[in-house]
């Protein structure tokens, strides 16, 4: 009787009326966000679900944070072609943001020990420096600040808490690199579309909205792909250049060699189309760091056998100048007999009288595109910093500028002695790949503001953590070590 009972006060509802309710109310929705935003609109409907299961993700593990702002690095040249800078550049720095707040929700499981190393020390006296750059009285317009201070220290600052305290894994270091290798491969097929097939309508609006006078010369594209101009292209496929070229000489296995020799032959093309001499200096300085980490004189010998012909060909003959692109690369190596280098010799001596007196330089965002929008008539904004170092030293001065530098050196000198410590033979070639790689993109920054750029700036700070902790992963020991090398 009591079964009976329950079985008819308990019998199960029907709630499809309420599934009903919910499909009306997302296809008004729908319909509404379409009607008034157009295609835009359609990519609301279809995103605000993923966004919201990301949401959870990431909040759930900071590993896919991680990964979601890696990829979107990479994504956010593809601006252009919907005329907006805040979808993409919103949801980098949500991701970012979202990711430190996940680390924060999931501390138990977060090492925080790891935050005691010297290179995070040197992140955060350089933050509070720039943190205090905010009292600057030559500072004309201080909410600018915010608009550098990103590229200058935060997202830094960001990314090494979460690199330090999240338990990476090897698969997760592969995984990272496979994902760079990957999106450069596609914007290298991308950048030949662009010089040997055509420009996207997108991308013809872009150079005619002013970008024509440093990517059009002399009736000669310089490809810039899916990034946000040239000299980033150039940078990106110049490193994935030395990466792949350094694996191609190191694999023993004849089918990897002949991929990466491949994939070699495919970034070195690409960074030759993009026109960006100073990125050849990625080659340059990676190759012979790559090589001196390694400690190994046949290597050093048998490198600089190869290396030094290459470079003699380039200094003192005049062979492959009938091509455009092998022109552009030589005269990397003749600064002197460059107008636009000698125009920003000019630059820096106007910089120096100006700087003279101002040792902790004009303020942060004063320079550059950010000066010109909110402080125009002021003099840090009026002339081009054609170099991320300038830029710094025009906004931080000198002092900031010889901090900012140390920084460098801390990461670039620890790096090293960690590196030589590594006993895993995959882990140490690596390390030394990502240092080598590293070195190159500090120097061509003399020239370029690449540091501060995606995704160069993302991956750089990734590398810079991966290889002064990168002990953290050495897990052999020297008897597993001695029969890896028998």
């Amino acid at each position: 009787m009591f079964e009976r009972t329950f079985l008819l006060t308990h019998q199960p509802r029907d709630t499809r009326w309420l599934f009903t309710l919910l499909g009306i109310l997302i296809a008004m929705t729908a319909g509404w966000l379409i009607g008034n935003f157009g295609p835009l609109g359609a990519l609301m409907t279809v995103g605000l679900p993923v966004g919201l299961l990301l949401l959870i993700s990431i909040l759930l593990e900071p590993k896919v944070g991680l990964f979601v702002y890696l990829n979107l690095s990479f994504m956010l040249g593809f601006t252009r072609f919907i005329q907006s800078d805040s979808p993409l550049g919103l949801a980098m720095d949500s991701t970012l943001m979202l990711t430190l707040l996940s680390v924060l929700l999931n501390a138990k499981r977060m090492d925080w020990k790891q935050l005691r190393y010297p290179v995070y020390f040197a992140l955060v006296f350089w933050l509070l420096y720039t943190i205090l750059e905010l009292l600057n009285p030559e500072a004309p317009y201080r909410p600018a600040w915010f608009y550098h201070a990103r590229a200058f220290s935060l997202n830094w600052f960001y990314m090494a808490t979460i690199m330090l305290v999240m338990p990476i894994r090897k698969e997760d270091i592969r995984l990272i690199i496979k994902t760079w290798l990957i999106w450069s491969f596609l914007a290298a097929l991308w950048g030949f579309k662009q010089q040997y097939i055509g420009l996207a309508e997108a991308e013809q609006r872009w150079l005619a909205e002013g970008n024509a006078k440093t990517h059009l010369l002399w009736g000669q594209l310089r490809t810039f792909s899916f990034y946000s101009d040239a000299s980033q292209f150039g940078a990106e496929m110049a490193s994935a250049t030395l990466f792949s070229a350094i694996k191609f000489a190191d694999e023993k296995r004849l089918v990897h060699k002949l991929i990466y020799l491949g994939l070699a032959l495919v970034f070195f093309w690409a960074f030759a189309i993009s026109g960006t001499r100073s990125a050849f200096f990625v080659l340059v300085a990676g190759f012979p760091s790559y090589l001196v980490l390694r400690r190994n004189m046949g290597m050093i010998v048998r490198g600089a056998l190869v290396a030094t012909p290459l470079l003699a060909i380039l200094l003192f003959t005049h062979i492959g100048d009938s091509n455009y692109h092998i022109y552009r690369i030589r005269t990397a190596l003749h600064p002197s007999e460059d107008a636009s280098f000698l125009v920003r010799l000019e630059n820096q001596q106007k910089l120096r009288a100006y700087l003279k007196h101002l040792p902790f330089g004009a303020g942060i965002g004063t320079s550059a595109d950010t000066g010109a929008r909110f402080s125009p008539n002021h003099f840090a904004a009026q002339i081009p910093p054609d170099s991320w170092y300038v830029e710094i030293w025009i906004e931080t001065g000198i002092v900031g500028l010889t901090l900012y530098l140390l920084m460098l050196a801390t990461m670039i000198g620890y790096g090293t002695y960690k590196v030589w410590q590594i006993k895993d033979p995959w882990l140490f070639k690596l390390m030394t790949i990502l240092l080598a790689n590293f070195i190159g993109i500090t120097l061509m920054c003399y020239s370029n503001p690449t540091l501060s750029q995606f995704p160069t700036s993302t991956m750089l700070y990734i590398a810079c953590i991966l290889f002064t902790t990168c002990h953290r992963w050495d897990n052999v020991t020297e008897k597993s070590l001695e029969k890896v090398m028998a």
